[in-house]
Parts: C-alpha cells; sequence; structure tokens
C-alpha cells in the first residue's frame, strides 16, 4: 500500500484501467491538438510550414505528457518525472514524422492549397494520438 503522506510514484500507482484511461487521455489530447493547431496557426504567418509544425508540437508535446502523467496514469512526484518526459519525446518524434509528412504531401500534391494544411495535420495528429496512447500506457507509464 502506498504511504499516504508521500506523491505517488509510477512504481506506487496500481494497474488503472483502460476504461478509465481512455477518456481522461482523450480530454487531454482534444485540448492539445487545440492547443497545437492555435499556436501552428499563429506561426504559420511567420515560419515556413515544417518550423512551426514542429515547435508547436514540441511545445505541446511537453505539456501533453506532464498532463498524462499527472491525470490518465495518475502518476505523481517528481520521481521518474525527467525520464517521462524523455520517453514521450519518442512519442513526440513519431508524431512529428507523422505530422511532417502529412506536410510534405500536402505540398507536394497541392502545392497553392495552404488551407489544406491544417486538416491534413489533423489526420496526421489523430494517428499520432493514437500511437502515443499506446506507448505511455504499454511504454512510458506501465505498472511496476
Amino acid at each position: 500500500m502506498p504511504n499516504l503522506t508521500e506523491p505517488a510514484t509510477a512504481s506506487d500507482v496500481p494497474e488503472a484501467g483502460f476504461a478509465r484511461q481512455l477518456p481522461v487521455f482523450a480530454i487531454i489530447g482534444l485540448v492539445s491538438t487545440a492547443a497545437y493547431l492555435g499556436l501552428y496557426v499563429a506561426l504559420r504567418p511567420v515560419l515556413d510550414a515544417q518550423p512551426a509544425n514542429l515547435v508547436a508540437l514540441l511545445v505541446t508535446a511537453v505539456a501533453n505528457t506532464a498532463a498524462n502523467r499527472r491525470f490518465t496514469f495518475r502518476v505523481r512526484g517528481a520521481e521518474g518525472a525527467a525520464r517521462h518526459q524523455l520517453q514521450g519525446l519518442v512519442a513526440f518524434f513519431a508524431g512529428l514524422a507523422l505530422s511532417g509528412g502529412a506536410l510534405a504531401v500536402v505540398h507536394r500534391t497541392l502545392p497553392d492549397a495552404p488551407e489544406v494544411e491544417v486538416g491534413a495535420l489533423i489526420v496526421a495528429n489523430a494517428a499520432a494520438t493514437a500511437l502515443r496512447f499506446v506507448l505511455l500506457r504499454l511504454w512510458v507509464f506501465r505498472g511496476p
């Protein structure tokens, strides 16, 4: 039984059920996606598509990992936080590859349609989100 006077760590948290984790993850994902797209749209006038995507995704990925650590997987305290963020960067790079690839396809096939970028990013982000949940659940925040 965990010590109730100290913050929980990854090893203290009992396996939480998929049915509880998924809706919490989805809410965090929706907020993160909205923030990512807002930041991307704000950066796009001053940066090319790929750098705007990189900055927007990196900023929101760090916050997303921290929020999922606390709320989805119920891990609190500083123990393991740096490792969790580093592992979360693996999921970030997967998302960057998917979103960067989507932008490259849009620019190759529809070079005169920049309004298609956000739609392509939404589709890529949906795929990255599914992959992120699997990575976080089975690798980053797996039980002891």
